[in-house]
């Protein structure tokens, strides 16, 4: 079996994810995890299929062919989920550029390596002003937890973090 990471940018258009599950399924893949998102008008993601050997270049050349999909795909020969312990962080602040760049340097100041970010931005009810908002997950040793939420918090004075594992 091959682990295929495939990357993608698309405009946006109704029965996409149809079409590329489709296609994972003509070649006996199977869609183990994936992230999609709609942004501004493109629709875009990550997703890990795990294919037959024999199936793989198949597949990838299928996927390529897909009309308006621009992908890069790899293949994981060995790959493992090595399990690595880790917190999910929930991160709010007003917005400010610069801010993932920042969040981002103490984690890795910190000995912490980024797993996932999915952020976002919103207006806040009650003030108008715009919101950033962050669920980080990040595998830290268990003994550099308590730094690594001081380090981030010590980045803002309105920076929130809730910490879960």
């Amino acid at each position: 079996m091959k682990n295929l990471i495939i990357s993608f940018i698309s405009l946006d258009r109704p029965g996409l994810v149809d079409t590329i599950s489709n296609v994972v399924r003509q070649h006996n893949g199977n869609w183990k995890s994936s992230s999609l998102h709609h942004m501004s008008g493109y629709f875009s993601g990550s997703i890990e299929i795990v294919v037959p050997e024999s199936k793989s270049p198949l597949l990838i050349n299928a996927l390529k062919e897909i009309d308006g999909l621009e992908s890069i795909i790899k293949v994981a020969d060995n790959a493992q989920d090595v399990k690595q312990p880790s917190i999910i962080l929930e991160l709010t602040a007003n917005d400010r550029e610069g801010i993932i760049q920042e969040v981002s340097s103490v984690i890795h100041k910190q000995g912490g390596n980024l797993l996932k970010v999915v952020s976002k931005t919103e207006i806040a009810a009650h003030s108008g002003q715009e919101l950033f908002k962050a669920k980080v997950t990040v595998a830290v040793d268990d003994q550099k937890v308590d730094e690594l939420i001081d380090a981030i918090e010590c980045l803002a004075d309105d920076l929130i973090v809730d910490v879960s594992r």
